[in-house]
């Protein structure tokens, strides 16, 4: 059997039937025979007009059917479009997503966001900075103290004390130091 003839739709109570029209077809005229002695006609509805409700439904699933077909035709021709196109899902996935992206930096409502994050920033920078100053300024102030001022004695003094009376400037060499002094030249 043709697979264009096939109903693929997952929701189709055919899918997966691998029958000719024709069979189908016969097997909806024998369920129409069949409903007609196990179901009682409905009240005012006469037999001939219960087999024009019934042909008029066998015509109408039949149209549904065709139809399921040529969509799943076309989508299979859609696909092999994208795919000599060169595009995949994935790459239609980016797309969606950038013009999705887009579409909300666009927004109203973005754009207040925005707007209303950016002046935060702003006063929280001018905080920080005026809470540094004032920081500084205290560090400072606490510096030029008398008793600051003894704590630096005392630490100058334990200095001396370890390091020994060397100038401020010099720094103490160590035996691993690799750097060419004056008296021992690198050559």
């Amino acid at each position: 059997m043709d697979p264009a003839s096939q109903d693929i739709n997952l929701n189709s109570p055919n899918k997966g039937n691998s029958m000719d029209r024709s069979d189908n077809m016969a097997d909806d005229q024998a369920e129409g025979a069949a409903a007609n002695s196990a179901h009682p006609l409905p009240p005012g509805l006469t037999e001939e007009e219960a087999e024009e409700l019934r042909l008029e439904l066998t015509k109408v699933e039949e149209e549904i059917n065709t139809l399921r077909q040529v969509l799943s035709a076309k989508e299979r021709h859609a696909s092999e479009l994208k795919r000599k196109l060169g595009l995949s899902p994935l790459n239609e996935l980016k797309q969606n997503i950038t013009k999705s992206w887009q579409d909300v930096q666009t927004s109203q409502a973005y754009k207040k966001t925005q707007e209303t994050l950016s002046e935060a920033g702003q006063k929280t920078s001018a905080a920080l900075n005026t809470l540094g100053t004032a920081i500084s300024r205290r560090l400072g102030d606490m510096r030029n103290s008398p008793t600051f001022k003894s704590f630096e004695d005392k630490v100058g003094n334990l200095k001396h004390k370890v390091v020994g009376p060397r100038g401020n400037g010099d720094a103490v060499s160590s035996p691993t130091d690799t750097t060419p002094t004056h008296e021992n030249p690198p050559f």
